[in-house]
């Protein structure tokens, strides 16, 4: 297994846990995350990119296999709003690569691992060409005009999903 904690910042030396902004976890003690290498195209677009992640998990059912990808071949769905189009096309991205011994899972769907501890990557890996990295995974990446309906959807599939960055989705219109 290999996790990565994902950035736009190029110089990070090490990882100081924080205090998370997550209501649901302890405010008290400081963590650091990682993201584990089969959810890592959740983390594939730039930071503040709202989008709508989902993938076929154990559970998924045929029909919406047959609903929700284009193609047999794809198992993997990163959608994104088009008016982030140019800000994907224009950000550089840098993985940073943690040893896995200190790290325990919090969610397995999201593929999210914690730390309490300080973290020193090993290993830093710069991508130029978000959609490149995107492609090479075989992840479908969908442009659309506005998330939320899709959002509403998607959570009522047997597809594994991740909601990431919403509150910087495009506003849906009254009467939609």
């Amino acid at each position: 297994m290999r996790l990565f904690h994902v950035s736009e910042e190029s110089n990070i030396e090490f990882f100081e846990p924080r205090i998370p902004t997550r209501t649901d976890l302890d405010q008290t003690k400081g963590l650091v995350w990682a993201i584990n290498e089969e959810c890592l195209p959740n983390f594939l677009t730039p930071r503040n990119c709202p989008r709508v992640c989902y993938h076929v998990g154990p559970n998924t059912s045929e029909a919406d296999k047959r609903t929700y990808f284009s193609s047999k071949s794809c198992s993997y769905v990163v959608a994104i709003e088009h008016t982030w189009f140019e800000v994907m096309q224009n950000t550089t991205l840098y993985l940073y690569e943690f040893n896995t011994s200190e790290f325990a899972l919090l969610d397995e769907n999201a593929g999210y691992f914690i730390s309490d501890k300080k973290q020193i990557p090993n290993n830093k890996i710069k991508i130029d060409n978000l959609f490149t990295a995107l492609f090479k995974r075989n992840i479908e990446l969908r442009l659309v005009d506005n998330l939320w309906d899709l959002h509403a959807e998607i959570q009522m599939t047997t597809l594994n999903w991740s909601m990431c960055r919403m509150g910087f989705a495009q506003k849906m219109e009254l009467g939609d």
